[in-house]
């Protein structure tokens, strides 16, 4: 794209080829022709950018930078342009070769947690000393908590003696009942017998009875 005629000046927008998931970099360099150009490099910079991180941008313009000198009298802006191809394609392969590696990292995270997860974590006299003063204390504590709640559920728990002492209703609770059933309390005769139906023994008809010997029969 021609921005300017005098001084020449132009940009070109170079991009990589797809890589991974068809992601591509891409650079537009803005070039600027000196008057005497090619005897004199031309102005060039990095005027935007995808894809790239910070130490990419400088590596570009340090590529920019030694291609224009070795290429110093000769028209280079094509062999400018097609260093800076080669070095977006080989950024693009670095990507994905770090891709790969965190990866392959995370699979093998995986698997060793997996290994600790069948089997556990070997047995040495100092975490199991320390594995021992931890359980011993959370028991110690969960001791601690059981008495704390019985001796609170004691206290709670009151005698009939204090009941009454706290609710003096309970002094008239058995009138009140009474009250309640209009003093009307109805007696089934039936389930008594008169007392000349019960065959009891006067003392004194037996025999054997001896009211100054007490351990008679």
């Amino acid at each position: 794209t021609v921005l300017s005629e005098n001084p020449t000046t132009f940009t070109i927008t170079v991009t990589s080829e797809a890589g991974e998931n068809d992601e591509t970099v891409q650079t537009t360099l803005k070039f600027t022709y000196r008057e005497k150009y090619p005897d004199e490099t031309p102005l060039y910079e990095i005027v935007s950018q995808e894809n790239l991180d910070d130490n990419d941008v400088m590596d570009i313009i340090k590529l920019l930078e030694q291609q224009a000198e070795e290429n110093l009298g000769m028209v280079m802006i094509f062999t400018l342009v097609s260093a800076v191809q080669e070095k977006l394609n080989e950024i693009v392969d670095q990507i994905k070769t770090r891709r790969e590696e965190e990866k392959k990292q995370k699979e093998r995270e995986a698997e060793e947690e997996e290994k600790q997860r069948f089997h556990g974590t070997p047995v040495t006299i100092e975490n199991f000393l320390n594995w021992k003063a931890k359980f011993d204390a959370e028991l110690l504590e969960i001791k601690r908590k059981k008495m704390k709640e019985e001796e609170q559920a004691g206290k709670n728990k009151l005698s009939g003696k204090q009941l009454f002492e706290m609710d003096h209703n309970l002094d008239t609770s058995d009138i009140q009942f009474l009250e309640d059933a209009g003093n009307n309390v109805e007696v089934d005769e039936s389930l008594f017998q008169e007392m000349d139906d019960l065959e009891l023994e006067d003392e004194e008809d037996d025999p054997d009875y001896n009211p100054v010997n007490l351990d008679s029969d």
